[in-house]
């Protein structure tokens, strides 16, 4: 591994934007407002603002802003750093690999094993499901331009709104269908004629509240219906779709890949690290998710680990401290390199979210 001299601990970073057509309008968007926030672009009012993303994966990355060991102070300026000649996260880190931490090098090499998101749903996406391992080999070497990684993809949703979801089969017990009749009616209007608004009456329809968090394992039915999330997910974009969308559909492929588990699934209502900050830990080793949010004059101090984050600012100003101070404020995404230790302190309020490999592989 390079050494890096002690440079570049804690860089900041611009994300990436999607403009699926289920995104909420610029000006309603949340993920319009932290990527205008983070990249300096102007929002279009009229366009779909669906997903912000924050990693190393090719179809979104994120770019290197400045502070980090071969990057100038001017860094990417205020474009978001599209043009070929300026850093990834991912070239940067393939640089640098001490970042990463050994362990981590070790066992996934030097891309980040996950990748970080925010989303703002308007109409239901896809009814879909991730691949394991195995399959997402396969797919990938027979329809590389459809699915796009060799990766699996379990995932977890954290709402910052009231957020809705369809996830998992029902059990046979379960005969709630009032509800889920009114979901149908508002499927419907969304994709008319779409045989996918049937799996309403298969999934559990389920309602999060604002801090409380959905995860989901390779091979899980799934669609997201409405609201904003902080998401998070392996380093993956493998979709097989079946429904509820005009992208390509592998009714096939979801239906033998699928596990076809009953029952409701598991929220999570996180667990207290400190005073300011949630943890939520999924089931999967390559991330967990920390929720800090800090009341005015307050300070929250995340002590040095042997792995990789990625911290982003929702809302608020205040400042980070490492060896040096640095502002952050809304929009805002910094990569904190393994090993390093930070203060996050706000005279006015802030919250921010942070990812990174799950701490149990810590602990093996």
């Amino acid at each position: 591994m390079s050494s890096m001299e002690g440079k570049g601990r804690v860089v900041k970073l611009t994300g990436c934007v999607k403009n699926y057509d289920w995104g909420r309008a610029g000006k309603e968007s949340r993920v319009a407002r932290l990527y205008a926030c983070n990249s300096g672009d102007t929002v279009d009012l009229e366009k779909p603002y669906a997903e912000f993303w924050m990693g190393t994966h090719d179809s979104g990355p994120s770019y290197v802003v400045e502070g980090a060991a071969g990057v100038s102070e001017n860094g990417l300026g205020n474009s978001g750093g599209r043009e070929r000649n300026k850093l990834t996260l991912k070239e940067w880190i393939e640089n640098n690999p001490i970042v990463l931490g050994e362990k981590v090098v070790n066992k996934w090499g030097t891309n980040l094993p996950f990748l970080f998101k925010v989303l703002s749903v308007a109409k239901a996406l896809s009814i879909q499901a991730h691949p394991d391992k195995d399959l997402a080999s396969r797919l990938h070497s027979e329809l590389p331009d459809v699915y796009k990684d060799d990766n699996h993809k379990p995932e977890m949703a954290l709402a910052l709104t009231e957020f809705e979801a369809l996830c998992g089969f029902i059990s046979l017990e379960a005969r709630e269908l009032t509800e889920k009749e009114q979901v149908v009616l508002r499927l419907e209007k969304q994709y008319p004629a779409d045989v996918g608004v049937l799996a309403a009456f298969l999934l559990n329809y389920v309602k999060l509240n604002p801090c409380e968090a959905l995860y989901l394992g390779a091979n899980e039915p799934h669609a997201y219906i409405y609201g904003d999330c902080v998401e998070c997910m392996a380093t993956s974009d493998n979709v097989v779709r079946a429904g509820l969308t005009p992208k390509h559909r592998d009714v096939k492929t979801l239906c033998s890949m699928l596990t076809y588990r009953q029952g409701f699934p598991e929220i999570l209502q996180g667990t207290a690290v400190n005073p300011h900050v949630m943890r939520y830990i999924p089931p999967f080793d390559e991330f967990e998710v920390d929720h800090c949010i800090l009341p005015e004059q307050s300070t929250a101090e995340f002590p040095a680990i042997p792995g990789p984050s990625i911290f982003m600012v929702l809302e608020g100003e205040g400042t980070v401290t490492t060896s040096s101070n640095k502002i952050i404020c809304e929009g805002d995404v910094f990569f904190e390199a393994a090993n390093t230790s930070i203060t996050v302190s706000t005279s006015a309020g802030l919250q921010l979210y942070r990812t990174g490999v799950n701490s149990r592989v810590f602990d093996e």
